[in-house]
């Protein structure tokens, strides 16, 4: 067969237990594509030999009959996850040269249900960008491409989305702060979920936010995710938020019937400028749950306004705070020091060095809205924000609406340089519909549904009660199959 690479998680796992291919013959085939790959800039640290190694011991267990739906599945590792005795850099100058002796735990629950690592995937530095222009191993581009215009992948988890949409790995992982999941998947016509804060460990992943961070996976299809996620999931007692849940068949709740439901569509997200082609898509995902069923419900989510900017001081707060570890001390990047200098010194020159311009920023930022005398007015007010933000969630739900539906992005991917060093401002506002879920812990989902006028992949966003990935995937699965979206980027890589 060839093109083992373009297979879905689903046809890859069907082939492989029907011993029609093998998991070294898939892996060899994504090994091939990302080789041929270089100017996507996706894979930043490639390891062939632990894949191979890997795959032929999933199709091992292929054959004695013990083989999870992940057994023997190429996927690719966002390199914010430790990966034991591999480069985990969190694409920063500051953590040069870091091979945990550890495995992050969702990548270890990959790696235990037979999936196979095929190497590690870029991203925006410390997870902090909305396009994947802070990595300091250089910027990922998109596969789609408008009049030889080099795209964002979106950001943070751009090399992820890239990686999918280009076929070089059946699936990949990703981490969702305030839409590192979604607004990649939405730039590049793949699939991003970000669970339930808590429904999968954080331990091992390198922390940005940690009151908001979340792994997810990145995949080319709802059913895809469906299957990726149940094996990342489940509850981790070296993870304080980890709950402690069974985890259900999220694939089995793929019914494809949502008669009934009520699907709500917030008013608030109605934003001023708004390009008319994300309404028209709106609306038209909206008709296409109607037509399958659903009731469409106006609803009302009245501090949405205040998102951002709650969440432009919480997410630096915690950065600020986590990043502090990195001093060059014990691991990672260390300045050269001048003769006199001392202890000070080297923390300053290492961080100057270390951290990126964004990084830079964010640490600022969170360093003075958490000072003695504006850690009221700032950090404790947008607190006090984010638990009304939640309550409108929990209000909506309680009228016994079952989604949200919302666009993913406020446009379709914009050009590599465009936007991060004229207003980083205007980047922010990238975040503009996914912040909300991160702020109220809830899961959401990007599926593809639609191109825009230059043929660019546009998503649109649900948003599912707290714990309820299943009814959230089930959902998501009748409105891509509405939505018939099968696009895929020309190759000129």
């Amino acid at each position: 067969m060839s093109d083992l690479n373009k297979l879905t998680i689903a046809e890859a796992r069907d082939l492989l237990r029907a011993g029609d291919v093998t998991s070294v013959a898939l892996t060899e085939a994504c090994l091939e594509a990302i080789d041929g790959a270089g100017k996507l800039n996706a894979f930043v640290h490639h390891t062939p030999d632990l894949a191979l190694e890997r795959a032929k011991a999933a199709d091992d267990r292929l054959k004695s009959g013990d083989a999870p739906a992940m057994c023997g599945i190429p996927v690719g590792i966002k390199d914010l996850f430790c990966t034991q005795g591999v480069d985990s850099q969190a694409a920063s100058r500051i953590l040069e040269g870091f091979r945990p002796e550890y495995e992050s735990t969702v990548s270890a629950q990959l790696r235990d249900a037979g999936a196979v690592m095929l190497g590690k995937l870029n991203m925006d530095e410390f997870a902090m960008g909305s396009s994947n222009e802070t990595s300091v191993y250089g910027n990922v581009v998109n596969p789609w491409k408008v009049d030889a215009r080099d795209l964002t992948p979106g950001g943070s988890s751009g090399g992820s989305a890239a990686a999918v949409a280009a076929d070089l790995c059946l699936a990949a992982t990703g981490t969702d702060t305030g839409g590192s999941i979604r607004q990649p998947a939405a730039f590049t016509g793949t699939v991003g979920i970000k669970p339930t804060y808590g429904r999968c460990s954080r331990w091992g992943i390198v922390a940005f936010a940690s009151s908001l961070d979340q792994a997810g996976p990145m995949t080319k299809t709802v059913r895809d995710a469906a299957i990726m996620l149940e094996a990342m999931c489940g509850h981790d007692p070296k993870d304080s938020t980890s709950a402690d849940l069974t985890v259900p068949d999220f694939e089995a709740m793929l019914t494809g019937d949502i008669r009934g439901q009520k699907i709500g569509i917030p008013r608030e997200y109605r934003m001023e400028g708004m390009p008319a082609e994300i309404e028209k898509l709106w609306a038209q995902g909206a008709e296409m749950l109607r037509d399958a069923g659903a009731e469409i419900v106006d609803i009302s989510l009245p501090h949405t306004k205040y998102a951002l900017p709650t969440y432009y001081v919480i997410a630096p707060a915690e950065a600020s705070s986590n990043l502090a570890r990195y001093d060059g001390v014990r691991y990672g990047h260390r300045a050269k020091l001048a003769q006199g200098d001392g202890i000070t010194q080297m923390y300053e020159k290492t961080r100057a060095e270390g951290f990126g311009a964004e990084v830079q920023r964010r640490v600022m930022i969170g360093a003075y809205v958490l000072s003695a005398g504006f850690y009221d007015a700032y950090y404790n007010r947008a607190r006090k924000v984010r638990t009304l933000i939640k309550r409108d969630f929990e209000a909506a739900f309680a009228t016994g609406i079952d989604a949200i539906l919302t666009p993913a992005t406020p446009s379709a991917a914009f050009g590599l340089g465009e936007m991060a060093e004229a207003d980083p401002v205007q980047m922010y506002l990238n975040d503009v519909f996914t912040v909300t879920v991160n702020l109220a812990g809830l899961p959401g989902i990007s599926v593809p549904a639609g191109l825009d006028a230059q043929g660019l992949p546009l998503g649109l966003q649900l948003i599912g009660r707290p714990w309820e990935e299943g009814a959230l995937l089930k959902t998501a699965h009748v409105l891509e199959a509405a939505a018939g979206f099968v696009s895929k980027p020309e190759k000129w890589w």
